[in-house]
């Protein structure tokens, strides 16, 4: 049995000193279960360690960041040797231009790149930018889609609006994914005011035919920019991201998470004619595009490169892919030998795996999530998701396979006994995005 002592003081401590007690609210402790939410001390591969001495096999590394595993070593030694070289100066390093060079070779559908260091500065900048070019209002978000930005045109349509006028959350709207009927009426509501589409270009499943081309003609048809979310499909989804995997070309994009394996980079990428807004070279009113003093802190960037080679040399996303279609075959197996298989689902593309658990009546329910989370780190397995790094090995599956088994059959028990709230050992786990604590 698993003990938790440790890491239920650092929490503690943690809540004491810093709001929230994380740093993203998706690795809040309320994200756990009670007295079970890990405090970690250090990672190696797909494996992470907290500060009671627990191994743990890991998934949905770094919130989708660390996909090629911790402490990989080609990005640890580029980082190495650039921070003995300096990390910031007063103008432009060269690993600058390496970086952007390496960039748009593996991103070929973009013609310009700006980095940044979190994935909000780079969308809201592709917002920003797509208001200045077309001279409109409106952001036209995906509402299907979970998250774009810490900043004020995501957050004000969440339930966590607090502290921004409503005057701003009038400015955005949402359409729904795969429906072009829907977006069109969309614009036909606010002819001549939407500034942009943006929207991740899939997540669990694969656009509809010909939605994504169909996209783009709409928004340009109606003057409006398309932009696509590509943090998470950057890189995972392949080399290229979504639009080099489903071949349609936005105008603007942006990359994060993966790009940097852990370290913070992030990047807005898109056509000359609209990137050149920011630069020093178009004739129009100037934006003021990614200006940031750690944009281009040279380990950061260096790591980028390393990551960008070894997917290209070493066919990452072609084996994150491998890895989550052997894991999802292990999963789906083991809960129908538990009879929970209509209850306990894997979803999503192998590479960007995520679970559901379902209740009696086969409704999403926060209660059973938190029976199958403290099985699986009872276990030693440990993730909101089961979205895999190409660190794992087939005896890192195959064990948590082993734990999802284990799951399933108390999963099954609950269900039977209608009990689950009684072997939670506390309260549920509760969603990120609600009005109240």
């Amino acid at each position: 049995m698993k003990a938790f002592e440790k890491s239920v003081a650092a929490n503690k401590r943690l809540h004491d000193l810093i709001p929230g007690g994380a740093h993203t609210y998706a690795k809040g402790e309320d994200q756990y279960p009670e007295d079970m939410a890990p405090v970690i001390e250090r990672g190696d591969g797909a494996h992470v360690f907290d500060v009671d001495g627990n191994e743990y096999i890991e998934y949905g590394s770094g919130l989708r960041a660390v996909s090629l595993g911790h402490r990989h070593p080609r990005v640890l030694e580029a980082v190495r040797r650039e921070i003995d070289r300096g990390s910031n100066f007063v103008r432009p390093s060269i690993v600058e231009l390496e970086a952007a060079e390496r960039f748009l070779t593996s991103v070929p559908t973009a013609e310009m790149v700006k980095f940044g260091k979190n994935g909000s500065d780079a969308t809201t900048a592709a917002v920003k930018l797509a208001r200045a070019v077309t001279g409109r209002p409106l952001v036209a978000l995906c509402s299907d889609h979970a998250f774009f930005s810490i900043d004020d045109w995501f957050i004000a349509r969440t339930p966590m609006s607090a502290g921004i006028p409503d005057a701003i959350a009038d400015l955005t709207v949402g359409f729904p994914y795969g429906d072009l009927g829907a977006t069109e009426e969309l614009f036909r509501r606010h002819d001549g005011q939407i500034a942009c589409l943006i929207l991740e270009a899939a997540t669990q499943y694969d656009p509809p035919p010909g939605y994504l081309e169909g996209l783009r003609d709409l928004a340009h048809r109606h003057g409006a920019l398309l932009i696509f979310d590509e943090m998470i499909t950057g890189f995972r989804f392949s080399e290229a991201g979504a639009q080099g995997l489903y071949g349609v070309t936005p105008d603007l994009s942006t990359f994060g998470k993966a790009l940097g394996n852990g370290f913070a980079v992030s990047a807005l990428a898109g056509k000359r004619e609209y990137m050149e807004r920011g630069g020093l070279r178009d004739v129009n009113e100037r934006v003021f595009l990614l200006s940031t003093t750690h944009g281009a802190e040279t380990h950061a960037l260096a790591a980028a490169i390393a990551v960008m080679d070894v997917y290209a040399e070493e066919g990452i996303a072609a084996r994150l892919h491998e890895r989550g279609e052997r894991l999802t075959r292990g999963v789906r197996e083991v809960a129908a030998a538990a009879g929970v298989q209509d209850h306990v689902l894997v979803r999503g593309r192998p590479s960007n795996l995520v679970f559901a658990t379902l209740d009696e009546d086969l409704q999403p329910s926060q209660p059973y999530r938190t029976l199958f989370l403290r099985e699986l780190l009872l276990g030693g397995v440990i993730g909101p998701s089961f979205v895999v790094s190409s660190a794992l090995t087939d005896e890192d599956i195959d064990r948590t396979v082993e734990v999802v088994a284990g799951a399933c059959r108390v999963y099954r028990q609950a269900l039977d006994g209608q009990n689950v709230l009684e072997l939670l050992g506390g309260r549920p786990v509760k969603p990120v995005f609600r009005r109240f604590v």
